[in-house]
């Protein structure tokens, strides 16, 4: 892991059957920064997310993570996905998960119960503790709330947001277990321009808290004009990294990815 680095893949690998769906996939993630992965349909983007967050166990590889600069990085390689949330590893997913009956406050309560400590018995025997604990709940769920921009909706059932909002929710959710490290998949899938703006800028404000974020989207436009670095997958395999710039001018990316066989002016 280089010291800029707040999580690092080594030779990261795995296989469904007899399909290799990722392989030796080395990358790394900059420390307060937007790190995007790229690539065509099936390229392997989600996988790796997976494979990060516990939900798949790696053939081969390595997967290391170092919340606080300069400290030592923890090996998450097959980690469950509880304790790897713990750790300080916060994810979105492709199509939007949110508890659709229950309150938008009650949303983003979920992800801050991640980190309390009261039990059952607490609760249902309403002991003091866990009453102080509840109040501090609400308090940073409102907080998170108004950090998406989805104060005025604290109260309204998650399924009557409008798709932006719904996006904008999962994200506060998230952000809510106190994350160092944030991965978004696909976000912005389903946004319309205005909505798609309105994102960037709050991508632009959690990198500002000092989280870093692993971002995948197929919005190219958005990538480049927000991103620090970039990988580029296709097959399960890395084939391209650097700045947005390099990367948009990159024979194999275009090829692979823009679908043309010319470099972009």
């Amino acid at each position: 892991m280089t010291g800029d680095a707040i999580l690092s893949t080594e030779s990261l690998s795995i296989q469904f059957g007899g399909l290799q769906a990722v392989n030796n996939v080395n990358l790394g993630v900059h420390r307060g920064g937007i790190t995007s992965l790229i690539g065509p349909n099936g390229a392997g983007k989600t996988t790796v997310f997976n494979m990060v967050t516990g939900i798949y166990r790696p053939t081969a590889g390595r997967i290391l993570f170092c919340r606080q600069q300069g400290g030592p990085p923890a090996n998450i390689t097959n980690m469950p996905v509880h304790k790897v949330c713990r750790l300080g590893i916060a994810r979105t997913f492709q199509n939007i998960r949110l508890f659709t009956d229950m309150p938008v406050l009650e949303n983003v309560k979920v992800g801050l119960h991640a980190r309390t400590s009261s039990s059952v018995f607490g609760a249902v025997a309403t002991l003091p503790g866990t009453v102080r604990e509840e109040v501090d709940v609400e308090a940073a769920a409102l907080h998170y709330l108004d950090f998406v921009g989805l104060m005025h909706s604290a109260n309204d059932l998650a399924d009557n947001l409008a798709y932006g909002d719904q996006r904008r929710l999962e994200i506060g959710r998230a952000l809510a277990t106190h994350p160092g490290l944030l991965l978004l998949d696909e976000p912005a899938a389903g946004m319309n321009p205005q909505e798609t703006e309105a994102l960037m800028e709050l991508i632009g404000k959690i990198r500002a808290t000092g989280i870093s974020v692993f971002l995948i989207e197929h919005d190219v436009q958005l990538v480049m004009k927000i991103s620090d670095y970039v990988y580029v997958v296709d097959h399960g395999e890395l084939i391209a990294e650097g700045r947005p710039e390099e990367v948009q001018n990159d024979p194999k990316v275009i090829e692979a990815y823009l679908g043309v066989d010319e470099p972009a002016p």
